[in-house]
């Protein structure tokens, strides 16, 4: 019951602005110890003398002034852009909220017993408190708040700036992955279809080898980053289950020189598009030799990979301009997630097809659980 009571307490509290209170209470208060010099006699002016007559006129209208320009000025003509209304309309404000204050002076000197001389010396007067004191305490008041709360509405949309591109982000990331999976997923599919009626054995093989993928697809790579050594096996898979699909007539040649792999994080099926460009769009020539040249070294956290395959002039044609959705994914890819850390270089001739990449790797992060639950 007790927390319940306390929660209430402050919702209610929250709900109709009333910190404004105690705040707007200690600003003044500060004034007037810069004023008199002494926090202990300020103190005792305001709680033990008529003196406290003029410091409720300043908390009381100033607090209004200032929760009417935030809470209804600003929202209907500063953040609509109507200026020229908002300038009149808080002008207006800051001197009606000015004039309020200036009989708390009469009423000081009223409850103090003495007149306006004897109390504020021979300057008192009505124009006197406005000009000198009210208005220019109203003023800064005014300016205080806006620039507390415009730097408030700035942080909370520069957060909520934030947080938008991160989603968008990650959304983006999430759809151009779903769909190379996909098409991978088909290609591998046609290829055991092809394997069954050339060979049973060879097709019972790439079954296997295509549970294998799909483990790994559906399980082993939900991650932005992976490790690299995992990266590596789905590609020696894939390209074993490739050379048992392939005609006597495509030679294979793939080089690897990465001795160690486990400390590196990569982001899933970027090497992979490449590899799968290059068996798709090989070259289908009987007369002569079609090759796949694959390459890939790890020197420290810098990871050199290319590939390049025998084509037709017609084929690189058919790639860049209507098959090539899997590498304007990739390519999309390394701009999200290595803007400053990546160098992609795609040749196109009449003989053959070259992609080479540069790519930075960077320490995999193993994230925890409390990471995943955020």
């Amino acid at each position: 019951m007790i927390t319940t009571e306390n929660t209430s307490n402050q919702n209610w509290f929250f709900k109709y602005k009333l910190y404004h209170i105690p705040f707007w209470c200690a600003y003044q208060y500060l004034w007037w110890v810069i004023a008199i010099g002494n926090p202990v006699k300020a103190a005792a002016s305001i709680l033990f003398t008529a003196m406290s007559v003029k410091f409720l006129f300043y908390v009381v209208f100033q607090v209004i002034a200032i929760c009417f320009n935030l809470y209804y000025l600003i929202p209907k003509f500063l953040e609509k852009s109507r200026f020229t209304e908002y300038v009149i309309y808080l002008t207006l404000t800051i001197l009606a909220a000015s004039l309020l204050i200036v009989p708390g002076y009469y009423l000081a000197a009223f409850f103090a017993g003495k007149t306006l001389v004897d109390m504020y010396g021979p300057d008192g007067g009505c124009l006197y408190f406005l000009s000198t004191t009210s208005f220019p305490s109203t003023l800064a008041s005014m300016t205080l708040a806006m620039s507390i709360k415009l730097t408030k509405n700035w942080i909370q949309t520069e957060r909520r700036q934030r947080e938008l591109e991160k989603e968008k982000l990650e959304t983006e990331l999430k759809f151009l992955k779903n769909q190379f999976n996909p098409h991978f997923l088909f290609n591998t599919i046609n290829s055991i279809f092809f394997l069954i009626h050339k060979n049973a054995d060879m097709a019972s093989d790439a079954l296997a080898k295509f549970s294998e993928l799909l483990r790994y697809q559906l399980y082993e790579c939900n991650d932005i980053q992976i490790p690299l050594s995992k990266e590596i096996a789905y590609m020696k898979n894939f390209i074993e289950l490739e050379k048992l699909r392939q005609n006597d007539n495509v030679e294979i040649d793939f080089q690897m020189n990465a001795a160690d792999t486990g400390h590196l994080g990569i982001a899933p099926f970027v090497l992979m598009v490449f590899v799968e460009n290059a068996f798709k769009h090989v070259s289908k020539n009987s007369g002569k030799t079609n090759w796949i040249k694959i390459h890939l070294e790890l020197k420290q956290a810098e990871l050199n990979f290319s590939v390049s395959n025998s084509t037709s002039p017609q084929l690189t044609t058919d790639l860049i301009h209507y098959g090539g959705i899997g590498l304007k994914n990739v390519k999309r890819r390394l701009d999200l997630i290595y803007p400053e850390d990546y160098q992609l270089e795609i040749q196109n001739r009449d003989s053959d097809f070259e992609v080479k990449l540069s790519l930075k790797l960077s320490e995999l992060v193993v994230r925890n659980f409390e990471e995943i639950a955020a």
